[in-house]
């Protein structure tokens, strides 16, 4: 069992950055691959960043490629998402979840954290 909690939301203007972090807790938690998601309202949940477990490799969705960087520190178990050059699109309530392979599709996640609120003025 993995448990998940994020922090580091906020209400930040455009341009602006903001940098959440999701620590883990459970015995294995360093050995699984860490996401991250973010939803909007009216809209589908969909893939931001993943990490591997060893953190050697990491993907991005193109929405925030070159913007946003993950990154992860396994001595604290801990799973951070940098996002810089932010934009209102950005606005939505973002969640890690914790899978045994760095997939982008949510269905292969079992463990979620209870998300974190990120809105983005213009």
């Amino acid at each position: 069992q993995v448990q998940l909690v994020e922090s580091g939301g906020g209400l930040v203007q455009a341009g602006g950055s903001l940098r959440l972090s999701c620590a883990a807790s459970g015995r294995t938690a360093s050995t699984y691959a860490m996401g991250w998601f973010r939803q909007a309202p009216g809209k589908e949940r969909e893939f931001v960043s993943v990490i591997n477990w060893t953190g050697s490799r990491t993907y991005y969705a193109d929405s925030v490629k070159g913007r946003f960087t993950i990154s992860r520190d396994n001595a604290k178990n801990t799973v951070y998402l940098q996002m810089n050059s932010l934009n209102p699109e950005d606005t939505a309530v973002y969640y890690c979840a914790a899978a045994n392979g760095a997939y982008s599709d949510y269905a292969h996640y079992a463990y979620w954290g209870q998300g974190t609120q990120v809105t983005v003025s213009s």
